[in-house]
Parts: structure tokens; C-alpha cells; sequence
């Protein structure tokens, strides 16, 4: 498992955006990777040494008292409540434990699990309530969860818990930063046995053969100071955005993820910046079994994206054109039906995690990416653990409302030649499922 950080290339002043944020590409191998391949260069690496030795000397003149359990705010959740209950909240308090946090309270606890000891590694200076009582870390989750989840101000968040702003600010900041650490095995690519599951679901649920995923993009839209504001960042709807590209399996969940990069450049342009493109380039992904179809046809593994990708070998978009034939139009309504798993599956995070929803008031650059890949981890965390959101969470409408896809004409001659041999199928009324390989 690695994270990448994108560095930019030297390829012409028109060719590179400017990027005031640090993109990153999100994605884990299940195959073994040398240490020397994850190392960050020898400068940053020695800088990072020397802050953990500041860190140590700084530990050793820390002395930890034991705590009094009753100078703890360990009943948090029923004086939370209490202060929030009102008409729009279930009155089961299952329910309204889900409404505040978005998860059951046994995912709850996982996730407490998940950053306890971060959370308790570090003085609680400051990190009280009203009363002066100190914040447990089941509190101290609740609060970064609330404001992931309700998008709300720190103050209102604030509020809500009896805490100041700085402390909903601090302590959701702590909570990115372990979780972001402690909650990677959540986003990983799938080995070989995991892939030919999905491989198998969504060929039975959608009749499409061989596809491994489903790929689309949504916006996160924010303001931004006059002095960061270029064009870059300036979308097709005159909004400053930053992308999230995502792929995902027949259950919604994010197989790779990469954001940072500025809403104003194409989707297709996203798309060959990402670490993804480069391990399917490099035949890292998405090079396992192929499918034989009657006829001898063999189709690679792929995933699906819509009119603003380009037709690869390994990504298939629709037919595009004035006059589909009856087999086009049978092929694109399974395309279709397969790259809405990816469409809800944004409906479903930026429904849940409302922070991505709303427009973001100046966001730190180098904070967003992380604010943004921990709510994909915990969309993913709430699958993982067999858990489900309420009815109204997901967003009613389409999670890029405002936005159309523009069509990305290139075509690479394979991709053409795979998603005939996948219409061809489609038009001769085979049964996938019955496909021999």
C-alpha cells in the first residue's frame, strides 16, 4: 500500500496546470513493494528524522498523570442528544445515532478502535468541554464524524457538543490525520481472487463480461483568495472546483481513488495525470484472466466510464453518434446501467459526508485531499462493516448537478475493437454467464 504524490512535469507552459494543492493518487497492490520504491526523497526523508527526534525529546519531558474517570465526558452521547433531538430526528435511538454520525454505533466503535491510540498519544491540552472535562476520544469522533457528515460550521458543530470552534477545528483535524493512517486497508486494489468476484457480479447483475469497475468523476466545489483563483481551478459552470475521480466495484465501494487536481482541466487530461492510468498503462492492473466468448472473441478485464473518457483497451465508453444501431443502443444500456453503480455510489458519499456537498469557504490547499480521501474511506469503512445509511442521506439528485459530460473523441484501436466484441455478444442474446474461459 503507498500513496503518491503527483510531481509536475516539465511538458510546456500550456500542456501543466498550475497547482497551488498537492494532488494524490489513493490505491494499494496486493504485491509485495521494496522499501526503496515507497522511500521519499533523501531531503524530505532526513527533515522527517530529525522532527521525530524533536518529537522524542519532547515526549520524554512530558509527565502523564492517570486520569480520574469522572474528569472524563464519557456520557457525551445522551447529553448530545438530548441538546439535538427535534422533529427531523428518528425518535429510535439506533436511527438517531445514524442520522448524526452515519453509523450504526458497533461501526462507530470500530472506527474509535481505528484512531484511539493517535488520539491518545498526544496531550489533551485544551481539548475540554464546558464543564472542563476532558474529551474522550468517542467524543473527540463524534464531533470530526458531525462535521464531516452535516457540513456545518465549526461553531454550529461546536455548539451542538458544548466545545469551542477551535476545538471542533483541532479535534477534526486529528481525527483526518489517523484516520488517513490507520484507515488505508480500506482502499486498496483487489488481489486476483477479489477481482474475479466482482468480475463475476457484475457480469451477473449486468450481463457485461469481464468488467472490473466503474469509473466517473464528481466536483468539489469551494471559493477561493483572489490570489489562488486562476483559471485552472475555474470549471465549465465558472465555478472553482477540485476533481475526485473514483473507481468502484459492483457494491459501491472505492477500488482507487485521486483528487487534487484542478476542476478546470478535462476528464480525460484527470485521467492520464492519475497513477491509475499509469498502472493500467503498465499492465500492473487489470491484466489478470481473460474471458473467451463464443466465437473465440477474448475480451481483457476493463472497466467502464462515460462520453468524457477515452475508448481504451481497458476503459469502455459507449457508442456515441447520431444514428445507433439497435446493437449499439443494446450495449449502451448496459454500459449504462453499470456506470450508475458509480454515479450512486457519488450520490451516496457526498449525501453522506455533506462537507463535499456544499461549497467549501476557502479550504486549506493542502488539507482538502486529505479532507476528501477520508470521507472516501469512511464511505468505504460503512460497507466494509455490513452497515447501511438511512433513506434520505444520499444525495436526491445527481452528485455533479449542473454539470454535463463533454465528449472525449479519442479512440484507441483495440478499445473500439474490445467494445464491438462486447455489442457483437450483446446483439447475438448470449448469455455471459455461459461464456467459456
Amino acid at each position: 500500500y503507498y500513496r503518491t504524490r503527483q510531481e509536475r512535469r516539465v511538458v510546456g507552459p500550456s500542456k501543466q496546470p498550475s497547482i497551488p494543492f498537492l494532488p494524490f493518487d489513493y490505491y494499494s497492490r496486493s504485491v509485495s513493494l521494496s522499501p526503496s520504491s515507497m522511500a521519499p526523497p533523501g531531503k524530505r526523508k532526513k527533515k522527517q528524522l530529525d522532527q521525530a527526534k524533536k518529537l522524542a525529546k519532547k515526549d520524554k519531558k512530558i509527565n502523564f498523570v492517570p486520569l480520574d474517570p469522572e474528569a472524563i465526558d464519557c456520557d457525551w452521547w445522551d447529553t448530545f442528544w438530548q441538546r439535538n433531538s427535534s422533529l427531523s430526528v428518528p425518535l429510535e435511538e439506533d436511527d438517531a445515532f445514524k442520522y448524526f454520525f452515519r453509523a450504526s454505533k458497533t461501526t462507530f466503535s470500530y472506527i474509535c478502535s481505528l484512531v484511539r491510540e493517535d488520539l491518545i498519544s498526544r496531550p489533551p491540552s485544551g481539548l475540554i468541554n464546558i464543564e472542563g472535562r476532558l474529551l474522550s476520544v468517542e467524543k473527540q469522533v463524534a464531533i470530526a464524524l458531525r462535521r464531516l457528515a452535516s457540513g456545518e460550521s465549526q461553531v454550529s458543530v461546536g455548539a451542538a457538543f458544548g466545545v469551542g470552534q477551535s476545538t471542533v477545528s483541532q479535534v477534526t483535524w486529528r481525527f483526518i490525520e489517523a484516520l488517513e493512517e490507520r484507515g488505508r486497508h480500506h482502499l486498496r486494489w483487489p488481489d486476483a481472487e477479489r477481482i474475479e468476484e466482482i468480475k463475476s457480479k457484475f457480469e451477473e447483475m449486468y450481463g457485461l463480461p469481464n468488467c472490473c469497475g466503474a469509473i466517473d468523476t464528481t466536483h468539489i466545489i469551494m471559493t477561493l483568495p483572489a490570489v489562488q483563483a486562476s483559471d485552472d481551478w475555474c470549471d465549465q459552470e465558472k465555478n472553482y472546483s477540485m476533481f475526485l475521480q473514483g473507481v468502484f466495484d459492483h457494491e459501491m465501494r472505492f477500488l482507487n481513488m485521486v483528487t487534487g487536481w484542478p476542476g478546470g482541466m478535462s476528464v480525460s487530461k484527470l485521467l492520464k495525470f492519475s497513477g491509475f492510468f499509469k498502472l493500467c498503462e503498465t499492465a500492473q492492473i487489470l491484466d489478470g484472466n481473460a474471458k473467451t466468448l463464443y466465437g473465440g472473441a477474448e475480451v481483457r478485464e476493463y472497466v467502464v466510464g462515460g462520453i468524457s473518457y477515452p475508448l481504451l483497451p481497458w476503459l469502455i465508453t459507449p457508442h456515441d453518434g447520431d444514428d445507433p444501431s439497435d446493437s449499439m443502443m443494446a450495449f449502451n444500456d448496459r454500459h449504462e446501467k453499470v456506470r450508475s453503480v458509480a454515479a450512486t455510489a457519488f450520490a451516496q458519499l457526498k449525501g453522506s459526508w455533506r462537507i463535499l456537498s456544499k461549497v467549501m469557504w476557502r479550504p486549506d490547499r493542502k488539507k482538502l485531499p486529505s479532507i476528501i480521501l477520508v470521507c472516501c474511506l469512511l464511505h468505504n469503512i460503512i460497507i466494509d462493516c455490513g452497515d447501511y445509511l438511512l433513506e434520505d442521506v444520499p444525495l436526491s439528485g445527481h452528485h455533479d448537478s449542473g454539470y454535463s459530460d463533454r465528449s472525449c473523441k479519442q479512440t484507441e484501436p483495440l478499445g473500439n475493437e474490445m467494445r464491438g466484441y462486447l455489442t457483437e455478444s450483446i446483439c447475438r442474446g448470449e448469455d455471459p454467464t455461459n461464456s467459456i474461459g
